[in-house]
C-alpha cells in the first residue's frame, strides 16, 4: 500500500487486511504506523497487488517501518527505513488520479481515496494502551493493470496470479512459497525440505 509521506515522498508498506466489494475497499490499519498517520493528513492510497513472484519483495517490507523514530512496539525485529522500494528492489512509477506513486511491478494497482474511517475494537493485545486498529473505507477511483492481464475491459482471472497471505506464510493459487520473519508457524513440509 502506498501513501504520502509529510514531505511528498511515498512510503510503501504491506497489509494483510482487505477485503472489497464493488468501487470499495475495506482494509484493516494499526493506527501507531505511518501508513495511517499518512491517510489521516493525506486521504489517498494506491493499493499495489503484487503476484506470486513478488512474494520476497514484499517480505523485503515486513521488517521495515516508515515511522521515524520507531515506535516502541516495533523497537525488536524493526527498522527506519526513508526509501522502503530500493528496499524491497520495486520501482516507483507516477499515479494516474492520486499523489502516492504506485508500485510498477505490482500486476494491478488501485488507485483510491479514504470514504471512511471506524474504530475496531479497543487496545491490541500485546501493544502499549492506546495503539489500537481501524477499518478504512477507501474507494477506488482507478485500476491500473499489466497489459498481459487483460483483454480490452476486463481483468481475465485466469491469468491473474495473486498473492496470497495466510497466517503469515505466503501462498499463490498453489502450494506455499514462503512465510514471513514475524511467523509463529512452521512452513509447509514441502517448503521446509526444499534447499
Amino acid at each position: 500500500m502506498s501513501t504520502l509521506n509529510p514531505d511528498g515522498t511515498t512510503n510503501l508498506a504491506p497489509m494483510s487486511s482487505a477485503w472489497a466489494l464493488g468501487q470499495n475497499v475495506m482494509l484493516g490499519l494499526g493506527t501507531a504506523g505511518q501508513t495511517f498517520a499518512n491517510l489521516e493528513r493525506h486521504p489517498e492510497c494506491v493499493l499495489n497487488l503484487p503476484d506470486d513472484a513478488l512474494w520476497q519483495n514484499v517480505e523485503a517490507l515486513a521488517p521495515l517501518t516508515g515511522r521515524y523514530p520507531v515506535p516502541e512496539h516495533k523497537r525488536e525485529g524493526f527498522r527506519y527505513e526513508r526509501d522502503k522500494f530500493t528496499a524491497a528492489g520495486l520501482t516507483p512509477e507516477a499515479s494516474a488520479r492520486v499523489r502516492p506513486r504506485s508500485v510498477k511491478e505490482c500486476p494491478l494497482r488501485l488507485e483510491a481515496i479514504v470514504h471512511a474511517v471506524y474504530p475496531v475494537g479497543e487496545d491490541q493485545p500485546g501493544l502499549p494502551r492506546g495503539v489500537g486498529a481501524v477499518a478504512v473505507d477507501v474507494r477506488v477511483l482507478e485500476v491500473r493493470a499489466h497489459a498481459d492481464l487483460c483483454d480490452a475491459d476486463h481483468v481475465l482471472p485466469a491469468r491473474w496470479r495473486p498473492l496470497i497471505y495466510s497466517f503469515r506464510h505466503y501462498f499463490g493459487l498453489g502450494p506455499e512459497l514462503g512465510f514471513s520473519f514475524r511467523s509463529e508457524t512452521p512452513p509447509a513440509p514441502a517448503f521446509a525440505s526444499t534447499p
